[in-house]
């Protein structure tokens, strides 16, 4: 089922464990009845109340907009696919500060996403009390509810691992007058994510294959997420550098034989279908979070509130805040050779397919000539448009004079907010199509109850063919999962020109991936380009970077290669030890001066 109903049970899981204004202490907000508490009835809602946290739009977590559980400012915009766009650099400020590694343990930003975690994971520990107290006999599948909380929990703590790297960590048993002597230095990074996978097993030996109810974790779900956090583990960190020190060619076996055993999945015919509701939660979808429209909740639904403010803005038909612009670099990537295989030394040429004016179009009495929308029509005088370029650039990119998914209206134009920092491209995946029925018109700007995937097929053949990659053993078998991806992206639809639909929109080619020559090192950067081309801006990218190992490597080339046009990136600079976030100084106040901070920031 897609949560529909959730909201007005969100009182009952905060009354339960929810975190207050500070995470370590817990005010009463009401009283319920032990008889109350131990009834099905009420074990469903508080489960039901875990899963709508996956939302991040909850009671106590606040706002989620400015700190998404898309990740798409700590996973993308903090890498080099994505500008933070909106109305200019102050405009959300913590969020640029991530953007050129100017953060400060005082980000609020940073300090309420660690937040919002928590109350997630006390959501998860009020089932969890409730299930373990409940007797088996009285309630129907009680065991696999608890397995299901662990799944739950996993994710969060996953989420807190990566991102803040030394957290405390507090289970479902331990009184909340005893969060505050909980250090966050009790476990490294390596010990948490042993610990992460271990609980999800656990629950994977419990859950069935599948699920009656849409959206509820399964074993398959399980053992797919146990795969993720095992193939982080298996890049060995050291805890006073953060460098990868070791890569467990163990780990990456297990990481294999996991991802075998994840059964009844494949990828959609079209990459495009993964923005159509329709497909959804089809044969790629392994776990997503739910999302609904006009279901009787509060402004449109359960939509997807951490995408709120980047529907495209300017003169699009959205309307909306314009954050979350792709990067030029990312834009750069998707070229290709002769072959239709990717240029890896792609930052050596010219910028593809920028804007070098626009002027309004008139007509022969000197009038605006306009589109259907009543909106100006534009002239782009573009520059390098011919190189060849993967498709995915324009399923994943909005860009100037480009059609836009199914809008004949106008193509994309001035479709973003500040141009002259951000420039014109604009996000095109998560949407739907502005024309239809599916999208909410007015506030909330773009909405749709489109899932939000937190896990699909794609990521599973990508991980599995990493793995096998960094063993070194079945280096054949990786490239053709690798080249399984791209064949996708070869048979979907391509964009077409908006002017003349029978032309594509661009010069398109992409190819496959021969044997010849493929050794584990070209291996490597084919299995490390692919995965950012399939799955830009879908919050994974700096994630991605930090777990290979390569960040400082990658982010100094980026801030090279764009701050000629991107001013505000002069002075970025990635230092020893920002492979992580540092730990809020809120944080370390509420744990009265028990929390250490990480390495690369100055201690509290």
């Amino acid at each position: 089922m897609k949560f529909k109903y959730i909201f007005p049970i969100i009182a009952c899981g905060a009354m339960l464990g929810a975190c207050s204004d500070d995470f370590l202490e817990n005010k009463p907000q009401g009283v319920i009845s032990e008889d109350i508490i131990n009834s099905p009835e009420s074990i469903d809602l508080l489960v039901n109340a875990a899963y709508a946290s996956l939302n991040g739009k909850t009671n106590e977590c606040g706002d989620p907009w400015t700190r998404p559980t898309t990740n798409w400012s700590f996973g993308e915009v903090r890498g080099d696919n994505a500008y933070k766009g909106g109305g200019g650099e102050g405009d959300l400020w913590d969020i640029h500060a991530q953007e050129t590694f100017q953060v400060q343990p005082n980000n609020g930003n940073l300090d309420g996403k660690w937040f919002n975690l928590y109350s997630q994971i006390s959501r998860v520990h009020a089932a969890m009390r409730v299930l373990n107290a409940a007797d088996p006999a009285v309630v129907k599948n009680r065991d696999i509810r608890l397995a299901e909380m662990k799944v739950l929990r996993s994710h969060y703590y996953f989420e807190l691992v990566r991102l803040f790297n030394r957290v405390p960590y507090i289970d479902e048993n331990l009184p909340t007058g005893d969060y505050v002597n909980v250090r966050n230095d009790v476990y490294t990074r390596d010990e948490h994510l042993a610990r992460i996978a271990g609980e999800l097993l656990e629950a994977a030996e419990v859950l069935p294959d599948r699920q009656d109810e849409v959206g509820h974790v399964n074993g398959n779900i399980a053992r797919a997420y146990a795969a993720k956090v095992k193939l982080y583990q298996a890049y060995e960190q050291d805890p006073a550098t953060n460098r990868v020190i070791n890569i467990n060619k163990q780990l990456l076996k297990e990481v294999v034989e996991l991802i075998d055993n994840v059964k009844g999945y494949s990828l959609l015919s079209d990459f495009q279908n993964l923005d159509l509701l329709a497909y959804e939660n089809g044969s790629e979808s392994v776990w997503a979070v739910q999302h609904s429209l006009n279901d009787g909740s509060a402004d449109g639904g359960r939509i997807n509130w951490s995408n709120l403010l980047n529907s495209p803005g300017g003169e699009s038909p959205y309307g909306g805040d314009g954050f979350f612009q792709p990067s030029q670099d990312l834009i750069n990537a998707y070229q290709t050779d002769a072959d239709g295989l990717p240029v890896f030394d792609y930052q050596s040429r010219p910028d593809f397919a920028v804007v070098k004016k626009f002027e309004e179009v008139k007509d022969a009495n000197g009038n605006n000539v306009k589109y259907d929308n009543g909106k100006n029509v534009y002239k782009f005088t573009m520059e390098n448009m011919t190189p060849a370029v993967d498709p995915r650039l324009d399923f994943i990119v909005g860009r100037p004079t480009i059609t836009y998914k199914t809008y004949r209206v106008q193509p994309c134009g001035l479709w973003t907010r500040d141009r002259g920092t951000y420039g014109y491209n604009t996000t095109k995946r998560f949407w739907v199509s502005p024309e239809s029925p599916d999208m909410y018109q007015g506030w909330p700007w773009g909405a749709s109850g489109l899932n939000w995937q937190i896990i699909r097929y794609a990521d599973l053949m990508l991980w599995k063919a990493e793995a096998l990659i960094e063993i070194g053993e079945d280096l054949e078998t990786a490239r053709t999962l690798i080249n399984a991806v791209r064949q996708r992206a070869m048979n979907s639809a391509f964009v077409k020109d908006f002017d003349d639909p029978a032309k594509d929109a661009a010069n398109y080619n992409i190819g496959l991936y021969p044997a010849t020559g493929w050794n584990q090192d070209y291996a490597r950067k084919a299995l490390r380009t692919e995965m950012r081309l399939e799955k830009a801006l879908e919050g994974e990218r700096y994630f991605d970077l930090v777990r290979w190992g390569i960040a400082r490597e990658v982010m100094t080339r980026y801030f090279e290669a764009e701050k000629d046009t991107r001013v505000y990136y002069k002075n970025a600079k990635f230092d020893d030890g920002e492979e992580y976030f540092p730990i809020p100084v809120a944080q370390y106040n509420f744990s009265l001066g028990q929390y250490v901070q990480n390495p690369g920031y100055p201690s509290f």
